[in-house]
């Protein structure tokens, strides 16, 4: 099945990577494009200011720009893929989900009630949330949101843990991509030859919205997962990939880093099981190296879908462990969490 879409804040970073890889996918037709008002009317090519590194697809250069108004957006639109500043989004995503199926990248909506906050492999069963969503607001459409660029790393490594073991704690620090604060985000002169500790909201979004991915969804509501995480994030001169450091107290005393390991490389979700063209085939790659993973080797594993463990070991402390991740954070953190929920709700329920 083809999906017609639109993307929200096309002109953007995420919404460029969005421009990008939809047109990679033969499930999705790029139908419509929308921006400021400043760049309404104009061709996309002259436009926006590329920052990618493939080429402007051919299919959207000549592609007249839109109002960020859902009566300019055609109504054989499936999906919206949003981009836009946290700011903006709120009643602009309610305005589109009047009409249509809002994939949104942005935090504002992500932890309210009857919205789904959704990674495919980890929580699928909280997209019976949309009907409810629908019911409630009278629309036809709906909102359907992805967590935090270096959650979703997070807790895709989690999730095969968290399914087998009892976690008595555990906390992370990341090293995060200037990508993730946007082209204009972060001054040269302020990332090199420096660690930035401090990304506003980012320590937050971590603790609240895994515990909320792994927890049980009832009604339009949703149980938390009951385990203390803690979580200190730090932004780093790296252009793409966000790495984090991950420590695991376990309430099991016969965990084993091979027990670890196996969970991690064996994990497959519902996503896996669809076959979803864009799903990565194995979420969580589990490299032996000693100085593995690394975000500039590593990044792009699974056409920037899966995430990439490695140094899994003993801490200090009893039934601890601790691992390092990368994971693609405009990718699978960002516009490919959009597309690969888009392409779940569509096998499931268009």
């Amino acid at each position: 099945m083809v999906n017609n879409v639109c993307v929200l804040g096309a002109t953007g970073m995420v919404g460029q990577r969005f421009i990008q890889l939809l047109s990679e996918i033969p499930d999705f037709n790029i139908v419509s494009i929308a921006a400021s008002e400043r760049s309404a009317g104009k061709r996309y090519e002259d436009a926006v200011r590329w920052h990618q590194t493939t080429p402007i697809p051919e299919c959207v250069k000549d592609m007249k720009l839109v109002n960020t108004d859902p009566n300019e957006v055609s109504d054989d639109v499936d999906f919206v893929f949003a981009s836009l500043p946290a700011s903006l989004a709120e009643p602009v995503e309610a305005a589109f989900a009047e009409k249509f199926i809002v994939a949104s990248n942005a935090s504002v909506n992500r932890m309210k009630e009857n919205i789904p906050l959704i990674i495919p492999e980890v929580n699928p069963e909280h997209l019976e949330m949309m009907e409810l969503q629908k019911d409630i607001n009278g629309w036809d459409g709906c909102i359907v949101t992805n967590p935090n660029c270096s959650t979703i790393a997070l807790t895709l490594t989690l999730k095969p843990l968290f399914d087998k073991y009892t976690f008595k704690r555990v906390s992370v620090s990341t090293m995060q991509a200037v990508s993730g604060a946007g082209y204009n985000g972060v001054p040269s002169m302020g990332i090199l030859d420096n660690v930035i500790p401090y990304i506003g909201g980012e320590e937050e979004k971590m603790q609240s919205e895994t515990l909320h991915l792994l927890g049980k969804a009832e009604g339009g509501l949703v149980k938390k997962a009951n385990f203390p995480l803690s979580a200190s994030c730090n932004r780093v001169g790296v252009i793409d990939g966000h790495t984090e450091s991950v420590f695991i107290e376990f309430e099991e005393d016969d965990v084993t880093v091979e027990d670890i390991k196996e969970e991690m490389r064996n994990f497959r979700g519902l996503p896996q099981k669809e076959n979803l063209s864009f799903a990565p085939e194995q979420p969580v790659l589990v490299r032996d190296e000693e100085d593995r993973p690394q975000p500039r080797m590593d990044r792009d594993s699974q056409h920037g879908m899966a995430v990439t463990v490695g140094r899994v070991r003993e801490d200090v402390f009893d039934n601890s462990f601790k691992y390092t991740l990368v994971g693609h954070n405009t990718i699978r953190g960002a516009a490919g969490a959009s597309i690969l929920n888009a392409q779940l709700i569509s096998k499931l329920y268009l």
